[in-house]
This record gives C-alpha cells, sequence and structure tokens, in this order.
C-alpha cells in the first residue's frame, strides 16, 4: 500500500521546468490519499496560467506510477486556495535564495 510518504518522494522527483525546486517544496501539493489500489492528489501550480498546466501533473501521475507500482492515479489541479509564495518549505527557500522576513 502507498504510504503519504512515498508519495511525497515522488513529488520531490518533479519539477516545474521554470523553478530549480520540486513541486513538494514549492507547496504546490494540497492533499494526498492512497489506499491499496488508488493514490489521489490535489495540487495547484505557481499560476493560473502557467505554460506547464499540463506537463507537471502528467510528470507527478507518471512518477507515482513507476515509483509506487500504482496504475490507479489521479492528480487533480485546484486553484482555491490560489498558490502562494508563503507555501514555499524552507528547503525551497534556501534553493531560491529567499530570506524569510
Amino acid at each position: 500500500m502507498p504510504t503519504r510518504e512515498e508519495v511525497i518522494e515522488a513529488a520531490k522527483q518533479c519539477f516545474d521546468p521554470e523553478i530549480p525546486v520540486n513541486i513538494w517544496d514549492l507547496g504546490l501539493i494540497y492533499e494526498i490519499t492512497a489506499d491499496d489500489t488508488k493514490v489521489s492528489v490535489r495540487m495547484s501550480l505557481t499560476s493560473q496560467s502557467c505554460p506547464a498546466a499540463q506537463e507537471i501533473p502528467n510528470q507527478f501521475k507518471k512518477k507515482i506510477q513507476e515509483m509506487l507500482g500504482v496504475e490507479d492515479v489521479t492528480v487533480s489541479i485546484v486553484f482555491d486556495p490560489l498558490w502562494t509564495p508563503e507555501r514555499i518549505s524552507e528547503e525551497g527557500r534556501k534553493k531560491l535564495g529567499i530570506e524569510d522576513a
């Protein structure tokens, strides 16, 4: 059975092509649900007009399937709540050179 932590590890292997930080540390993952046969993820993008709007969720879905051996994977894109830079993890902030205020 895939665990939340395993899905997070898969997210850490996926990147926005324009930002050198993985989608987990960017704070794009809002919710993970996993059971014996299915993984569902609710995530956002850095903007509604993100040029990689199709690429990022598809890459993440394939990574979950490859790493966890689960075929039934749903990655839903949501914009409620809207993503903001405050969602970036401490590790992501370090990689981007963002100082905490």
